[in-house]
Order: C-alpha cells, then sequence, then structure tokens
C-alpha cells in the first residue's frame, strides 16, 4: 500500500518537504512555550539571575517586559505556522484525493459490462465520493499528526532529561501501557471499520436504485416498503458507525486514564524534588508544562493509529477496485480515414454470462459490407449479446469475432467503437440541452447537421415546440420527455453519429405504427451503403432487411430473406403469423 500511495504523493512532494518544514519549525515555537514562564517564576519572582549573559543587565521590569513579549511572539509565530501548514497539508490531500478519483472514476468507465453487472452502483458511488477521502485522511491527517508528535517527542524528551532525568524517565513508563492498549484495540477497530462503511454504501446502493425506479415503486405504491428497506439498511449503518465510535471513545478513555496515572506520578515524585531542593518551582512548572506536551504527543500517536486504521479500510476499498485488470485487453490496431469496410463475421462464437447457462452456442455467421441483417427470435434467445461482441462489450468465452478479417479483441477500442453508431434499449438521454444530447457522440457538429439528423429520426417538430427548441435542458433520464421522444432522440444521436457500422436494438418499439413507418423511411436513408444490425420484436421493422437470422436458445434455427423464411414455414413464419393474424 505504501509504494501506491506514494504514486499519488509523489507530484507533490516539494510541497510535502515544505510542509515537513513548518513541522520542525512548529515544534521549535512548543518547545520554548514554557520557557518565558520559567524566567517569570525563577528570575522575575524568584531573584534568581536571568540565564543570559545579555539579560542580566536588565531590571525585573525588563525581563518581565522581554518574558512576555517572547510569548506573545512565540504565539503569533507558533499561530502563523500552523495555519500555513493546515493549508498546506490539506491542499495536498485535497489534490491527492482528487487525482484517486480521476483514476477510480476512469478505470471503473473502462471495466467492461461484465464487471458492472456484477456489482452494486451504490457501492460504487460510495467507493468514488467517500473512500477516495480515505487517502488524505491516511496521509495528511495521519502521517503529518503523526510526524510532528514525533519531532515534538524527541525535542521535549531532550529537554527534559536536562531539567531532571529521574522525573523523565518515570514519565515514560506509561508508554508500554499506551503501545499494549493499541496493539489490543487496532484490529477491533479495524474490522468495525470494514464493517461501517460497508453498511453505509448498502445505504448508498438501496438509495440508488429507489431513485433509479421510482415511476415503478410510485405506479406499484411500494412507497413505503421502500421506506422500510431505507430504514433497515439505515439503522444497521446506524449501529455499525455506533460501534466504531463506543470502541474510539472507549480506546481514547484507556489512554486518557494511563495518561493521567502517568501524570499524578511524576507530580508527586517533582513535589518531592522540590522539597528537597533538588528542583526549582519554576522547574516543576515548566516540568510539568513539558510533560503535558510530552503525553499531547503520544495520546496524537496513539489516537492517530486507530484513524488511521479506519482511513486504511477506506483506502483498501479503493484499491481493490483500482487493481482488478481490465478484461477487455486493449489491442494495437486502428483505423484509417477511410475507417472500417463493414465486413463482420462470428466464428465458432459462445458465450455466457457467469455461471449461467450459455447465451449464445457455437453462432457461425458472415455479414458482408453494407448488409442489412435482422436478428429476430423470442426474447433471452441472446441477440443484444451477439452484436454487443462487435463493439466488445464483452468478449466471447469461446471462437472469435472479426472486423475487415481481423480479431476485434486486436483493435484498440477507441478506434474500434469510433466506427460504430448505436441505438440501444432502454433509451438514455442525458441531463443537458436537446442540442448536446443528439451530438453527444459528434460534439464538433453545426446545429444544421443536429437538426438534419432530428429530421431523419421524426423528433424536429417535436423538438421545434418545446420552450427553447433545441437549447432546452431535459429533465434528468430524460423525465420530460416521453419515451417515444427519447428514443427518436438517440435515433438522432446516432444518424449524427455517421459511423460504416450501425446497431439498431428495438429502435422503433416506443412509438407507435405511424411513426415508426416515418422512422424507418429515415432509416432507409440512414442505413444505405452501411452495415446493419437490426435487433427486432416487431417483424414489420425487418421486411426490407437483406437477411433476417432467427435466433432460439442460443443458436441460429434459420436465415434468409424474408420471403424466403415465410416461404419455408419455420419458427420466421410462426412468428409472423403469430403477430399479425387475426386468429
Amino acid at each position: 500500500m505504501f509504494k501506491k500511495i506514494l504514486k499519488y504523493l509523489w507530484p507533490y512532494r516539494l510541497a510535502f518537504v515544505l510542509a515537513l518544514a513548518e513541522v520542525f519549525v512548529m515544534s521549535g515555537c512548543e518547545l520554548l512555550k514554557p520557557w518565558p514562564l520559567k524566567i517569570i517564576i525563577d528570575n522575575v519572582l524568584g531573584g534568581k539571575p536571568a540565564p543570559w549573559d545579555f539579560a542580566r543587565g536588565l531590571s525585573n521590569t525588563g525581563l518581565l517586559l522581554m518574558a512576555t513579549g517572547g510569548l506573545v511572539v512565540i504565539y503569533i509565530v507558533l499561530g502563523s505556522i500552523t495555519l500555513l501548514n493546515n493549508y498546506t497539508t490539506i491542499k495536498i490531500g485535497q489534490k491527492m484525493v482528487n487525482d484517486m478519483r480521476r483514476d477510480l472514476f476512469d478505470h471503473l468507465q473502462r471495466l467492461s459490462l461484465a464487471f458492472h453487472n456484477r456489482r452494486q452502483v451504490g457501492d460504487l458511488l460510495y467507493r468514488v465520493t467517500s473512500d477516495t477521502y480515505a487517502i488524505q485522511s491516511l496521509t495528511m491527517n495521519g502521517v503529518f499528526p503523526i510526524v510532528t508528535a514525533l519531532v515534538l517527542l524527541c525535542g521535549m524528551f531532550a529537554v527534559m532529561i536536562k531539567i531532571d532525568w529521574e522525573l523523565t524517565i518515570l514519565s515514560l513508563t506509561v508508554c508500554p501501557a499506551l503501545f499494549l492498549s493499541i496493539s489490543l484495540m487496532s484490529h477491533r477497530i479495524t474490522t468495525a471499520s470494514v464493517l461501517a462503511r460497508q453498511e453505509e454504501s448498502e445505504v448508498f446502493s438501496v438509495v440508488q436504485r429507489a431513485m433509479s425506479a421510482i415511476r415503478i415503486i410510485q405506479a406499484f405504491t411500494k412507497e413505503e416498503e421502500e421506506q422500510r428497506r431505507f430504514m433497515s439498511a439505515s439503522d444497521r449503518s446506524l449501529g455499525a458507525s455506533l460501534r466504531l465510535y463506543t470502541l474510539q471513545t472507549f480506546y481514547s478513555g484507556v489512554v486518557n486514564v494511563v495518561m493521567a496515572v502517568g501524570t499524578a506520578l511524576v507530580v508527586w515524585v517533582g513535589a518531592n524534588h522540590v522539597m528537597s531542593g533538588q528542583l526549582t518551582v519554576g522547574g516543576i512548572i515548566i516540568f510539568t508544562t513539558y510533560l503535558a506536551s510530552l503525553y499531547g504527543p503520544i495520546n496524537t500517536i496513539s489516537q492517530t493509529w486507530g484513524m488511521v486504521q479506519g482511513a486504511k479500510v477506506g483506502v483498501d476499498r479503493v484499491f481493490e477496485i483500482l487493481d482488478i485488470e481490465r478484461d477487455l485487453k486493449e489491442g494495437t490496431h486502428g483505423f484509417g480515414k477511410s475507417g472500417t469496410r463493414g465486413k463482420v463475421t462470428w466464428e465458432n462464437v459462445s458465450f455466457q454470462y457467469a455461471s449461467q447457462q450459455p447465451v449464445l452456442k457455437n453462432i457461425n455467421l458472415g455479414v458482408k459490407p453494407g448488409e442489412k441483417v435482422a436478428f429476430v427470435g423470442p426474447t433471452g434467445v441472446g441477440k443484444s449479446t451477439l452484436v454487443s461482441l462487435i463493439p466488445r462489450f464483452y468478449d466471447p468465452r469461446e471462437g472469435r469475432v472479426l472486423l475487415d478479417d481481423v480479431d476485434v479483441r486486436d483493435y484498440k477500442l477507441k478506434s474500434l467503437r469510433g466506427q460504430i453508431s448505436m441505438v440501444l434499449q432502454p433509451p438514455l438521454v442525458f441531463p443537458l440541452t436537446v442540442r448536446d444530447n443528439i451530438a453527444y457522440g459528434r460534439p464538433e457538429a453545426s446545429l444544421e447537421e443536429v437538426i438534419a439528423a432530428a429530421q431523419l429520426a421524426r423528433i424536429h417538430d417535436s423538438i421545434e415546440r418545446l420552450p427553447e427548441k433545441y437549447e432546452t435542458v431535459v429533465g434528468e433520464q430524460g423525465a420530460t420527455l416521453s419515451e417515444g421522444e427519447r428514443q427518436r432522440i438517440t435515433i438522432a444521436r446516432a444518424i449524427l453519429r455517421d459511423s460504416p457500422i450501425l446497431i439498431l436494438d428495438e429502435p422503433t418499439s416506443s412509438v407507435d405504427a405511424e411513426t415508426e413507418s416515418l422512422i424507418m423511411e429515415g432509416l432507409e436513408q440512414l442505413t444505405k451503403g452501411r452495415t446493419t444490425f437490426i435487433i427486432a420484436h416487431r417483424l414489420s421493422t425487418v421486411r426490407k432487411a437483406d437477411r433476417i437470422v432467427v435466433l432460439g436458445k442460443g443458436e441460429i434455427i434459420e436465415q434468409g430473406t424474408f420471403n424466403e423464411l415465410i416461404a419455408a414455414k419455420g419458427p420466421f413464419a410462426a412468428l409472423y403469423q403469430y403477430q399479425f393474424s387475426d386468429k
């Protein structure tokens, strides 16, 4: 973990060194703080000569003024350096958090759909938004307090040993008990921290699922059930957090009791040293002041260690994701300006999702450049999965998919997907303007090009009726648009991208028959010269396909033109008759 964290700290090494230098200045000020008080007690009030030659000629008033003025200067310098140190360390910590978030979000986007199908969105959201802060807690809120405490501890030990070595050795007798407390409590705090973060991420997951399905929840009046589910997760999270805070508070209490015992021993022995003349009153006061400051760093180390254990859990959760290797390996091939020819071949392709029955079994299929191929069949036979292998949303378990006679795994993902326009289900729009949604795949497109694409998708007239037309911002997940309007916007998005390969997954499932006819006219113009794959349950949308491929139980059971399949009176003819027969 140290090497991984160092990677995020290294870009800010100069600021880190500056912060360490500030730590030494702060420690020096802390060491100087009790000395003006000693001068006042021993030299001004006690009548002893000043410890420095330049001050021996001063009157008591001058010596008092020098001591009090020095105290003010020490606090001003200490306050200024502390402020600067806090700013420096917080800035470094925040930048490290930002860098880790950047890497985590980028990595998540590049993991395959197979990974995301296995994970809860809320848990991933919690890791990005909350767990990443742990690196700041671990380094800036963990390392610096410990380093500061160690520097201060060494400085105070050196001073105290000169004042009274017996008291100094006595004051350190509490250290074994403190370190024993650390060793006994660390594992429990770590376990409690893991549970607390897991339960809190589950709360995120419950909220995310509910907000994503709010329409279904309200339609089926499941608000109370979802509220119970949320409160159950929230109560578990609260319980785990309380257990963690209770352990941390108990740990803090044990540390305070141990230090109180040490202080009592030192005060008892120190008072006897004063009565025997071995130590002055100012000496015992400065020693007890140092003692409080000595136990302060020890307490800081103890308390910070408990916090570090909790932060380490968060960092572990982030690195757990970052350490997952991308299951879609990057290829080396790219496409030139002319792009792909559009020849697609499936060779002995089989596929299954993790621990599930095979979705595709030994698929062999060749599609010529510019050919329009429709995939039909009952739900769940692998139609969408089959075309999802082309842009490498998944890789086949067996066999290979070829584009222009090259395995798609040999292409760079960005270059490969740049050759493909897709209309997927469900239709997804972003909370951006209508223009930005249509131009999502080609943000540099002009307004005229956006309008032309919208006209082909038969959505232009609907957009013109919006308050700000193409500059109208749509609601979250397109809530301010109808299902059919969202679908036509995604079709316009695919039209505008103008890629050599077009994938249409149920392109007209959410529109009426009249709009479907208009959209198909526009798509007919779009598909000319492009390799096109159409996935359809509505068999009316596949009439003009060059070839229709019928899938059943993950296998190709027949293929041919529309007229050929109708004449064959096989599975396709049965499906067609079922949809359009009056019987």
